[in-house]
């Protein structure tokens, strides 16, 4: 038994380590922002509660927060981060910018199953395994974290079936190769003229968009009232119980009618749920539901998220680390086949290196690292992250299932 056991305080303790990490990234001085440059606030979010699992001080096994933050919080984030979505202003942003997000997205999707087939062929026991421990079942999270986020990850967690040691061993996977990826992706920043003149690119329509981006800014932030976090939290919450309402009724009568349909995780409540959040924050982006961003609607849903990330964390022994070294094969892999297909199509296209970088990072960091990227370009320019992540946020709860089930198909 850990030594704290009553949820009230492990979630006094998991936001009270949450305040402390906000604060410290938050800071301009040069210690925490080296500090920060290094190590993500989300991979903190993770560590600490796993350092305070494996030191005994609190469990996951004995606690009720995972399951809350998972099916409450979980769907309510996907809304508040999808109901922000504004078509006009990201097709304004040019064909070029949607088909390097989309040619990324298409790289994740396509090259999980590439990287499990290459490496079946010399070691097929680092991508084999049964039941809730296959690791093709582990990969689909990845797939997830780099389409969406970590939403998408742990819907995909629960859709599949993925055991918590399993979960526990892609973790290290992701976060290293998706760091890794995002300080490429800054070092090109910094030489983005020379590879565009190598991509043979026109980058003038950069500045095009980053003044209207600068007027959309301008023109949703406020200070939000009352009566609009209320409104934030209804659209959150709302959307999350006719979810959990419409899985609940589905997921059985598919079973009991198509249960061939198991297969493909058609028959699970939780599937519906995230499926169904998702859908309602695509159709609320199509209201005036989507200027409640202004108010904070994708920063409360970057708290709920938070939240399950701290909760997953403590789930986590430390130890279990090093169970899978083969893994990072597959991961070194995949993110080849991302890199190597955003390479092609951005020199066929004349795509500015712009554009490349941040739909790269739109699907692999999301909305926590996109804008960091777009910022090294021109400050200005940070919200067109946030935009292509936010359609990957919608987009990843899609694309990350059907590569779960290429995987699946092409599994030793």
């Amino acid at each position: 038994m850990p030594l704290i056991t009553n949820d009230a305080v492990v979630f006094g303790i998991l936001i009270t380590i949450l305040a402390i990490i906000f604060h410290t990234s938050g800071k301009s001085t040069p210690l925490w922002r080296k500090f920060y440059s290094v190590v993500p606030s989300v991979l903190l979010a993770y560590l600490i509660p796993s350092v305070l699992n494996t030191l005994g001080i609190i469990s996951g096994a004995h606690s009720n927060l995972y399951y809350v933050a998972s099916r409450y919080l979980l769907p309510a984030s996907l809304v508040l981060f999808t109901l922000s979505i504004d078509m006009k202003s990201i097709l304004h942003l040019g064909p070029k910018a949607l088909i390097m997000f989309l040619t990324g997205s298409a790289g994740i999707v396509i090259g999980g199953p590439l990287a499990i087939l290459l490496v079946s062929i010399f070691a097929p026991d680092i991508v084999g395994g049964h039941g809730p421990d296959a690791v093709w079942r582990g990969l689909t999270t990845i797939a997830g974290s780099w389409i969406g986020g970590g939403a998408n990850q742990t819907a995909m967690k629960e859709v599949f079936n993925v055991s918590d040691d399993l979960f526990a061993s892609m973790l290290p996977v992701d976060i290293f190769f998706s760091n890794l990826w995002l300080a490429l992706l800054l070092f090109g920043a910094g030489r983005h003229e020379k590879i565009d003149r190598w991509l043979k690119a026109d980058s003038s329509a950069i500045d095009e968009v980053r003044d209207k981006v600068e007027k959309f800014k301008k023109h949703i932030q406020h200070v939000p009232r009352l009566a609009e976090v209320t409104i934030i939290m209804a659209l959150g919450f709302g959307a999350t119980g006719l979810a959990h309402w419409a899985g609940d009724a589905l997921a059985p009568w598919i079973a009991g009618h198509f249960p061939q349909l198991a297969r493909y995780s058609l028959t699970s409540s939780f599937f519906w749920i995230v499926v169904i959040a998702t859908s309602l924050g695509l159709a609320f982006s199509f209201t005036g539901a989507r200027k409640m961003e202004g108010a904070g609607a994708s920063t409360m849903g970057s708290l709920f998220l938070y939240i399950l990330v701290a909760t997953i964390g403590m789930k986590m022994d430390i130890s279990s680390l090093l169970d899978a070294p083969g893994l990072f094969i597959v991961g070194a892999l995949w993110m080849g086949f991302h890199a190597l297909l955003l390479i092609i199509i951005g020199k066929w296209i004349h795509a500015p290196f712009f554009f490349l970088a941040v739909g790269s990072q739109a699907n692999v960091g999301g909305a926590a690292s996109a804008p960091i990227v777009a910022s090294e370009f021109h400050p200005a320019l940070a919200p067109v992250g946030v935009l292509l992540a936010v359609l990957g946020y919608a987009l990843g709860t899609y694309g990350a299932y059907v590569c779960g089930i290429l995987m699946q198909a092409v599994a030793p």
